[in-house]
């Protein structure tokens, strides 16, 4: 369920995907790896989810 939040995520801040991962994990591969079928643990979902409301706020949304 992460990787629709992050497309979502991703079409709403008009973010590339390598921005996202490095900023997000330092990985900019991240994206795409998920995209392929990389199984993120527990400790990278909060870590996304964390930085997806951090810069929801700090960006007015």
């Amino acid at each position: 369920m992460l990787l629709p939040m992050i497309e979502r995520f991703l079409r709403q801040h008009d973010m590339r995907p390598t921005r996202f991962g490095r900023d997000c994990a330092r990985d900019p591969r991240l994206v795409f790896d998920l995209r392929q079928g990389r199984e993120p643990g527990a400790r990278l979902t909060r870590r996304v989810e964390h930085f997806m409301n951090t810069y929801r706020r700090s960006h007015g949304q």
